[in-house]
């Protein structure tokens, strides 16, 4: 892996927790994932540092993220609930923090300055953003000291994100794709489907495997058995074909599944 590069594939946590969220978490590290994604808003923190402590794989080999959540984004409130994050995930640091959602108590001149600091002395590696526009990570940019190294936005083969993949690409910022099966949905398309039997893969590695072929696109699917932590980190041995390529991206419908309506920005 590059220095300063994503590992390929994460694991996502939402929806993932009590001692289940543990067992997933130590899996995917037993079966090579580097990533590991959480949010304050999860409730799973503490669970997803336990994994981390019973797996083997080194603390500084893995990927770590959370977010914090839109009523903590004041400077005192990122700052004290960070240290709060950092305990549950028994960490001394995590390789991404990420303003969740650019609502709530966001304000691009406050919350970033906590960002900053929390790199400055250690305890955050990159600053991310999630949920974020082109024209919001530009303000967040000219209020960052730090480079804005990640955007987390929705993407699949029913929202392919184009535009903000290419701005993402322009502008050297790694574009993390959460939900990156639509909630099951994209597994029911026909296209989706017929690749998957053409290639005799599954069509969950076949949307991600789509994704992994876009440019500084890094997946984070959501998986708690052994067989789909397994069958998700299978896609990246799976090349699709221009043809198949071709046939995901003609798919007509478009369907964005999260907009809170108090919070999305689009």
């Amino acid at each position: 892996m590059p220095a300063g590069e994503i590992p390929p594939m994460g694991l996502g946590t939402w929806q993932n927790t009590g001692p289940r969220c543990a067992d997933s978490v130590e899996t995917a590290l037993e079966a090579g994932y580097r990533h590991i994604d959480t949010a304050q808003l999860y409730d799973n923190e503490a669970q997803v540092g336990i994994g981390m402590e019973r797996s083997e794989v080194p603390r500084e080999e893995v990927t770590l993220a959370t977010k914090v959540w839109v009523d903590r984004l004041t400077r005192n409130g990122v700052l004290e609930s960070t240290a709060e994050s950092l305990k549950n995930l028994r960490t001394d640091y995590v390789d991404i923090l990420y303003v969740h959602w650019p609502g709530g108590t966001y304000s691009p001149e406050e919350t970033l300055s906590a960002f900053d600091e929390l790199v400055d002395d250690g305890r955050v590696r990159h600053v991310g953003v999630s949920n974020f526009t082109p024209a919001l990570i530009e303000e967040a940019r000219r209020h960052s000291q730090h480079p804005i190294y990640t955007n987390q936005v929705e993407m699949h083969p029913l929202l392919p994100q184009d535009e903000m993949r290419r701005y993402c690409v322009e502008n050297d910022i790694h574009l993390v794709a959460y939900s990156p099966l639509a909630r099951g949905r994209a597994l029911e398309l026909q296209e989706v489907r017929e690749v998957a039997e053409r290639r005799g893969a599954t069509p969950a590695q076949v949307c991600l495997a789509w994704l992994l072929s876009r440019q500084n696109v890094f997946p984070v699917p959501k998986g708690t058995s052994r067989k789909h932590i397994e069958e998700n980190i299978g896609a990246l041995d799976l090349e699709l074909t221009e043809e198949d390529l071709g046939d995901i991206d003609e798919i007509e419908e478009r369907k964005r599944l999260i907009s809170p309506p108090s919070l999305a920005p689009w």
